[in-house]
């Protein structure tokens, strides 16, 4: 008979560790991913890009600006993110937690395991208030992103970029994508973490339990890439119609009125092909973001697990030893 499994309790030193491993994977990934980003936003936003696909689009960026542009608004995406995702993984953590103790530990919570990764996914990125503060900072530095991609002679970075949105537009442009920015981080995370889970579950289900207590350093690494891939590929085409619009609002298209009225004007306009102009190029970026997010969170949070893996070692060795998180997968499975 198997041992009744225990709800870890975290301490804050703990959260303290999920945030920052959570800041530093974000920040590592979405900044590597600047040269996508950049050709995926002007594919959305630019008429010179709207029949280019990520490779034709890269080189015509090269082509016409020269390969320094292909990393335009490095700046706002490394801080913006660096708090983000911060909140959103310790975020995570916490509400998945607090949801299997709801329903009374591991065993139970397997039966609402679905309804556990939703919530903590979107509670994570919208009510918990570190995250609502981090929209707060991602919003205006993610508006200066998109005017350094879609106007190169905007400004020559982060601090000018800003400074003169700042000055020219005020709160009102520097905030205006606040509320497609929720409706793009909510489905983008309940994608990515929920995507995820379900994705590791059924490669352990596959497994007996003598191969999942045994497995290889590189086998779980195997598994931890293909998860994040495919719930890359989830975010990405979740999330996708609000980032589009998200690009449009800071552009400054669509008519005067209310967020919501511009929105509906916006998607109108678009139509359905609109909407998912340049999601080729995001899922690419997307699926590399997540899974180099999720192998990254936990070389970084629970480096002493991960000693078997020489880049691990080298790189994040005196990273955090925090524990794993909560597991509450159909089938019992290895810690990974």
């Amino acid at each position: 008979m198997k041992a009744r499994q225990a709800i870890p309790q975290f301490t804050s030193k703990d959260y303290s560790s999920f945030f920052l491993a959570g800041a530093l994977c974000c920040t590592i990934t979405h900044g590597a991913m600047t040269p996508v980003d950049v050709v995926k936003t002007r594919i959305q936003i630019d008429p010179a890009y709207k029949r280019l696909n990520m490779l034709t689009g890269t080189r015509y960026v090269i082509a016409t600006e020269g390969p320094r542009a292909l990393l335009t608004g490095f700046g706002p995406t490394a801080v913006g993110y660096f708090i983000q995702g911060g909140a959103k993984f310790a975020g995570y953590e916490y509400w998945k937690k607090r949801g299997v103790e709801s329903v009374g530990g591991p065993e139970a919570a397997v039966k609402y395991r679905s309804a556990i990764y939703l919530a903590s996914a979107s509670i994570a990125d919208f009510l918990h208030f570190i995250r609502f503060f981090a929209d707060i900072l991602l919003t205006p530095l993610e508006a200066t992103r998109i005017r350094l991609v879609s106007d190169r002679t905007y400004a020559t970075g982060l601090v000018t970029g800003f400074t003169r949105l700042a000055r020219e537009g005020g709160l009102s442009e520097l905030y205006a994508g606040f509320v497609p920015i929720l409706c793009k981080q909510i489905p983008y995370a309940i994608g990515q973490f929920t995507v995820n889970e379900f994705c590791h579950e059924i490669a352990f289900r596959s497994m007996s339990e003598e191969t999942r207590r045994t497995l290889s350093g590189t086998s779980k690494l195997t598994i931890q890439l293909g998860s994040g891939i495919i719930a890359g590929f989830a975010a990405a085409i979740l999330s996708h119609p609000a980032d589009t619009l998200l690009s449009q609002i800071n552009k400054g298209h669509g008519p005067k009125g209310s967020m919501l009225h511009r929105l509906a004007v916006l998607a109108r306009e678009a139509g359905f092909r609109g909407l998912f102009a340049g999601l080729g190029p995001r899922m690419i970026m997307t699926a590399g973001l997540v899974s180099g997010q999720f192998i990254l969170y936990g070389a970084i949070k629970e480096g002493k697990h991960q000693g078997r893996f020489t880049f691990y070692s080298l790189t994040f060795h005196i990273a955090l030893g925090a524990p794993p998180g909560v597991e509450i997968h159909k089938e019992t499975s290895a810690v990974i």
